[in-house]
């Protein structure tokens, strides 16, 4: 027996529940598998707020064994990741079985193919998060689930914050906030002609080395511009998106980490003096260019591996050493996360 679908909105924009096998949970032998996409957080001016999912997706899959742990891991920075009880998927599943209130996790079989790449501004912290959650939902007796609030919670309070959980789970654009000790997300469908293009660079940058460089207070004039130019960002993305380049300038956090990222800062500058609406992903160092249509997506993508390969642009080198740019044009998927339960 198998069942497939998307983890699509609930309560608070949150997902929809896993599949069961039984009223007592999935036996022995039963596989859970997770399909979860890329987001990217902050958005240009929507800094904490603004999530956007990307059509770049991870694999994973958790089988019920009979005792022990058992890893199959490939892909994205798999060299560096623990086979313990530590793996972020697993810490994640377990936080789920907390929040039902079930103990301890099972006996499990992961495997994962990843393909977001590690430190790059991509939220695969949050992808593995949502992949976790979602397959120990599915895993739960029906009674014992987590509803879609629950879900939302538990994977915000993981990552700490909902910016890229909420895409990951939903899809599309996600204005998330806090209130009251809860987090909240409100879906908004993107534009059609809306297209992503990632420029990834061959080095990382720690997601809290570049929130350190944040000064701990603002101008009262950039927050206004910021909120005014968020607030344009959300029109721009469900339905103007030729207003796209305007609406991502942004004065609240990219400009202060660009000594992390000064080839990611540069590159976004020469694609911003094109006419590009170019963006730090997240906290960086991949850059995001929103383009309006494929031949729009076309030209950004031409840009970035002409401003790269210009020896004498600061986008070309990095301590040293050239930067190699992997250019990927995406999609933003309209459903998050997919779930499928086998117990066959």
């Amino acid at each position: 027996m198998s069942e497939t679908h998307a983890a699509g909105p609930g309560q608070d924009g949150a997902p929809g529940h896993g599949a069961a096998s039984s009223e007592g949970g999935a036996p022995l032998g039963a596989t859970v598998t997770v399909e979860v996409p890329a987001s990217t957080g902050n958005v240009g001016p929507g800094f904490d707020s603004l999530g956007l999912a990307l059509g770049h997706y991870d694999t994973v899959r958790v089988t019920r064994i009979a005792s022990g742990l058992e890893f199959d891991l490939t892909g994205e920075g798999t060299d560096g990741i623990p086979r313990t009880s530590e793996h972020l998927v697993l810490r994640a599943m377990q936080a789920a079985f907390d929040a039902a209130g079930a103990g301890a996790l099972p006996p499990l079989r992961l495997e994962a193919h990843n393909v977001i790449p590690h430190g790059r501004g991509m939220g695969s912290s949050a992808s593995a998060v949502v992949a976790g959650v979602l397959a120990a939902n599915a895993l739960l007796p029906i009674r014992s689930r987590l509803n879609p609030d629950e879900v939302l919670q538990v994977c915000s309070r993981l990552e700490g914050h909902p910016d890229n959980v909420a895409p990951t789970l939903l899809g599309g654009l996600t204005v998330s906030w806090e209130e009251t000790s809860r987090f909240h997300s409100a879906p908004v469908d993107v534009h059609p002609d809306v297209v992503p293009v990632v420029a990834i660079p061959d080095f990382e940058v720690a997601t809290a080395v570049a929130r350190g460089l944040l000064p701990d207070t603002v101008a009262h004039r950039a927050a206004a511009v910021n909120a005014g130019r968020a607030a344009l960002l959300v029109v721009a993305l469900g339905g103007r998106p030729e207003l796209l380049l305007p609406a991502t300038f942004d004065l609240l956090h990219q400009r202060y980490r660009a000594q992390a990222m000064a080839p990611s800062a540069a590159l976004v500058e020469g694609l911003r003096e094109r006419g590009h609406a170019a963006l730090i992903s997240g906290a960086g160092p991949t850059v995001l260019v929103l383009a309006n249509g494929p031949q729009g997506a076309e030209r950004a993508a031409e840009a970035v591996r002409a401003i790269a390969a210009d020896a004498a642009s600061p986008a070309h080198s990095h301590h040293g050493g050239r930067v190699s740019w992997r250019v990927l044009t995406l999609h933003v998927p309209r459903e998050g996360a997919k779930v499928s339960v086998s117990t066959q």
